[in-house]
């Protein structure tokens, strides 16, 4: 078990749209950390953290990928996320146990949509931020254009402490007022360029503006000094105050030891952030808790990802699953490198660890010591809205597939499995279509099982349009012994809330438990609509009024008039099919503007936003999920294989009639 003082660990994550260079930049931080002795490219499928086959292939982050390094006497463990909206569930779970993260930007397009998107997870999560605009190589970037972005697009105050030199191989850091440039790979301290001192006075500023500290020293003195600027640029990141932007271009190696110097510098450690649970500091003598965060089933055996928030573990300790009262074994302790592991005699707390021997603790689980439980929050779960239906192509392989189908969703909880009633298919859900791409070929890779696919079908609901009154619903049955009697009365109507409920009864007619029980019963009806057998959402029902009997009435016979009442008034109710739509934003030459516009007003796409750039329009629509399957492959042909596009979910809206 390590030593180092939990003021010198670093728990940080690389956040970015797909392809802004998140990968790379963590290539290039192991390189230059000394944590490995080659760097490897994307592009060549030789990279630490896309060890897997489908990441090679693909050229895309798939799977979150744990890594760590040292640098200037501190241990970062670094977490390196997907960028595409389809695998945002993983980035979900990895923000919840990281400390701070470094946001990567494309400084020729800044902010982009799926960069939108992961801000906001990292809001949610309260997780401090430095922002690295990289791509400084390319032609067309603009370190102030990107700057302008970030302030405007995610509503954040950009505190700039770096310049790129004229010569475009290298920063000018203005807290420190040196210039360094990279030479074949190797760092050089160069000449500060003329104007530097004014970039310089407009950080001490807007520091100033945001630090009582500082301003009172700037009010004083007129200037910043260095330490004190050091100390505000942190105290600004830590309570997401500001945020400190950095600049340069990992494929070429710029830049890259100064990230890592504001990262020891400016995110915080374990003790910088609010503890997870008032009962548990982040301190090693503290009893054992640790949040489940992945579950990988490697070639040797399962692994559990863990993050450590306090006390510490050993090899062969009994640890409590709290949600399911299960006490597990942890067998053996691993470092995690990406994809290659070394025994470790123990963990404490800050560390990120994988567990062997844990054969039940799913993502999300909280493990602690059995003698101290709690339960820690666990990252929220994305809801499936496209679905698969999947079969073994070999009637013998039917069992081995529910096995596999069911290490899928061990590994990643944001796929679900069921079985249609109807047709007795097994379907497989997911967050998008290369969501489920990727979990197909996994079943084929690691699960051994040929399938066969079936047409992917989105997730519709069904929501009331205009609800009814006085709905009265009488549950009497009578079989020898104890009996069962209910009535209820109840409106519905249409709510902006998933599922409303309310109690009007008066008197006490209707006993408190009673109402309890009417309401899961009114839950249990919304499961299937009346139009298509879909979820229902957008419902408020009122209990007006109800009868007991003092012998037969019970929850039981109370949750029964419940479900049975709202089915009734549901049928009774005017409702409408509501399907997932996506924001999808279109990046293609301006000569092709006219096809892209008319394919996606053929897929019943609304177009929010248009711009033009450098001969390149980006065209943001609103488009209907099930319009969006093959999208991609229409799209190469329209714009003669020059044209990207990106998606983001945008919520539900009503399906015209016969949809669903």
């Amino acid at each position: 078990m390590h030593t180092r003082s939990l003021d010198q660990t670093r728990n940080i994550g690389i956040l970015a749209h797909v392809d802004a260079g998140k990968t790379t930049t963590t290539e290039r931080i192991l390189f230059r950390a000394g944590a490995t002795y080659k760097q490897g490219e994307v592009h060549d499928g030789t990279t630490v953290t896309d060890f897997d086959a489908q990441e090679r292939k693909r050229g895309i982050t798939i799977f979150a990928a744990a890594v760590s390094c040292t640098w200037d006497g501190h241990r970062i463990n670094l977490i390196d996320t997907p960028g595409h909206v389809d695998f945002s569930a993983e980035v979900e779970r990895a923000l919840r146990v990281l400390d701070g993260a470094v946001v990567v930007f494309d400084g020729v397009a800044g902010v982009e949509p799926q960069t939108e998107s992961v801000w906001r997870q990292a809001d949610l999560h309260r997780v401090p931020r430095i922002a690295f605009v990289n791509k400084l190589d390319r032609a067309g970037a603009d370190l102030d254009a990107a700057v302008g972005s970030i302030r405007t697009r995610l509503g954040v105050t950009p505190l700039v402490v770096q310049l790129p030199l004229a010569t475009g191989d290298g920063v000018v850091d203005l807290v420190t007022r040196r210039a360094f440039r990279w030479v074949d790979g190797v760092m050089a301290e160069t000449g500060v360029p003329a104007g530097a001192d004014r970039h310089r006075r407009a950080l001490e500023e807007a520091v100033a503006d945001l630090h009582d500290t500082a301003m009172e020293e700037f009010v004083a003195d007129g200037a910043l000094k260095d330490a004190t600027l050091r100390d505000a640029l942190r105290d600004l990141t830590t309570t997401r105050a500001g945020v400190v932007v950095l600049c340069g271009s990992a494929y070429k190696n710029w830049g890259v030891e100064p990230l890592l110097d504001a990262v020891v510098a400016y995110l915080p450690s374990p003790l910088d952030v609010p503890p997870v649970h008032p009962e548990r500091p982040a301190t090693p003598d503290a009893p054992f808790a640790g949040l489940v965060f992945k579950v990988h089933a490697a070639p040797t055996g399962r692994l559990t990802y863990v993050r450590v928030y306090s006390g510490q573990i050993t090899k062969g300790a009994t640890v409590l699953d709290t949600g399911t009262g299960r006490t597990e074994r942890v067998g053996r302790i691993l470092h995690v490198q990406a994809d290659r592991h070394t025994d470790l005699d123990g963990a404490a707390a800050g560390d990120i660890v994988a567990l062997v021997g844990v054969k039940h603790a799913g993502v999300g689980a909280t493990l602690c010591s059995p003698d101290a439980p709690l339960v820690l929050e666990a990252a929220s779960t994305a809801e499936p809205v496209v679905s698969v239906a999947v079969e073994a192509r070999v009637a013998g392989d039917t069992d081995r597939l529910s096995v596999a189908l069911a290490r899928l969703v061990d590994e990643d909880p944001s796929l679900s499995v069921r079985s249609d009633p109807e047709t007795g298919q097994t379907v497989l859900s997911g967050l998008g279509e290369l969501h489920l791409e990727v979990a197909v070929e996994k079943l084929r890779q690691t699960g051994g099982v040929t399938v066969n696919v079936g047409r992917p079908q989105v997730s519709y609901r069904e929501t009331v349009v205009s609800g009814v009154g006085g709905v009265l619903f009488r549950h009497v049955k009578q079989d020898g012994g104890a009996g069962q009697y209910a009535h209820v009365l109840i409106d519905v109507a249409p709510s902006d809330e998933p599922f409303a409920f309310t109690s009007a009864v008066v008197g006490g007619r209707v006993p408190k438990e009673y109402v309890k029980a009417v309401e899961a019963g009114c839950r249990d009806a919304l499961l299937e609509g009346p139009l298509g057998g879909h979820p229902v959402t957008g419902v408020h029902v009122t209990l007006v009024d109800g009868q007991t009997h003092p012998k037969d009435s019970s929850e039981l016979a109370f949750r029964t008039a419940g479900r049975l009442a709202l089915r009734q008034a549901l049928g009774q109710s005017t409702l409408a099919v509501l399907e997932p739509v996506a924001e999808v934003t279109v990046t293609a030459p301006d000569d092709t503007v006219g096809a892209v516009l008319g394919d996606l007003a053929a897929r019943r796409g609304r177009v929010t936003d248009s711009t033009t750039r450098a001969g390149t329009v980006v065209v943001t629509a609103t488009v209907p999920l099930a319009e969006l399957f093959g999208y991609a492959t229409r799209l190469r042909s329209r714009t003669q294989g020059r044209g990207t596009f990106t998606t983001r979910p945008a919520g539900y809206q009503q399906a015209p009639d016969g949809t669903g």
